[in-house]
């Protein structure tokens, strides 16, 4: 039986939620809360599996209650709030860098039939399922700072990178910020990142994202030239697919890879082509499979290709399953991957000086 916690002020929204969730055999509902300050008194005494989190919220925000649940109570938290407001999309990438699992809009009254109604279920018993792990802004508030690994020997590069390649899906959105953090103010190569986010909710990313580290960040523009992003973080825009061809970079509406759209496969497979043993491309946690075959396909072309280990992955998929099929040349916790990408950019550098 998964116990579920709802959080959301508006009264008419709550009874909603409750009553699709209590119409479900497979579902207790634990708890209800109006505000953040009480969301968090319920998570502590009735342990949920998953909460319904709304981003609006009296007394203690969402992303307030979120940030203190996967700090001292770390539970699934499925974001269930509206994509309109530019003000609450900011705080709904706030939330998920906090680590809450993932996000729903919510309905709007044009769904039609019970749609809605069962995608929400199926994204409560979906996140119910994931082992959340304490965010890492709790661990490195009463922990010292693990010391950078050296680069890798062998077969990976470690001077003449071109280009660095990023793809992450869910749990993303923290383990992006933390390593763009630690990439070097002066960076001059170009930084290519695919993300899985639900559509509705990414058309304000890559703006809150710019505002989170020293470095521009933006969505890209099909037919810019790939070195006049250096410097610069590229994602790929909701919707659609991010590659490179001939020093460009390229945007496109072909089929789903994995489901997916944009896809890590695409881009990272692009890069191989395109850059081969001048690329290095990394795959954050995320679920499913999609960036394995790519980031192995950068190993093949002779590239550095780094995972996500398991113990610092919100969901161990993407990474596990590159790990399997021999894709990555380094396997680093998250802490670990940001520090060998500054040390790689710095090597770039000095063998283009």
């Amino acid at each position: 039986m998964i116990r579920a916690l709802v959080v959301e002020d508006s009264l008419t929204v709550r009874r909603r939620l409750v009553e699709i969730l209590e119409a479900d055999p497979e579902i207790e509902l634990v708890g209800e809360a109006a505000d953040g300050r009480r969301a968090i008194e319920l998570c502590r005494e009735r342990g949920p599996h998953v909460v319904t989190m709304d981003m609006i919220l009296p007394v203690m925000s969402g992303v307030a209650a979120t940030e203190y649940i996967m700090a001292h109570c770390p539970t699934p938290i499925l974001i269930v709030s509206a994509s309109t407001n530019r003000g609450e999309l900011f705080q709904t990438y706030d939330a998920l860098a906090a680590g809450a699992v993932d996000v729903l809009e919510k309905p709007d009254g044009t769904e039609p039939g019970d749609a809605w109604e069962r995608h929400f279920l199926a994204m409560v018993k979906l996140v119910s399922r994931i082992r959340v792990i304490t965010h890492p802004r709790a661990r490195l508030a009463n922990s010292t700072a693990r010391p950078a690994s050296p680069l890798p020997a062998g077969p990976a590069p470690v001077r003449g990178c071109k280009i660095v390649a990023i793809g992450a899906s869910t749990g993303g959105p923290g383990a992006v910020v933390e390593i763009l953090r630690a990439l070097p103010a002066d960076l001059r190569i170009p930084v290519l990142l695919v993300l899985h986010i639900n559509a509705p909710f990414g058309a304000a990313f890559a703006e809150w994202l710019d505002r989170q580290t020293v470095h521009r960040v933006a969505y890209a523009r099909d037919g810019e030239r790939v070195a006049a992003a250096a410097g610069r973080i590229v994602m790929a825009p909701p919707g659609r697919h991010l590659s490179v061809a001939a020093g460009r970079l390229r945007l496109n509406d072909e089929p789903e890879r994995h489901s997916c759209r944009p896809s890590v496969d695409v881009l990272f497979e692009a890069v191989a082509r395109e850059y081969g043993p001048a690329a290095a491309a990394v795959l954050l946690t995320g679920m499913g499979r999609d960036g394995a075959a790519g980031l192995l396909a950068v190993r093949r072309a002779g590239g550095l290709t780094i995972a996500q280990n398991e113990a610092s992955s919100v969901v161990f998929g993407m990474p596990r399953e590159a790990i399997r099929i021999g894709a990555a040349c380094r396997v680093l916790p998250l802490a670990e991957i940001g520090p060998a990408l500054a040390a790689l950019a710095g090597a770039a550098a000095g063998a283009a000086a």
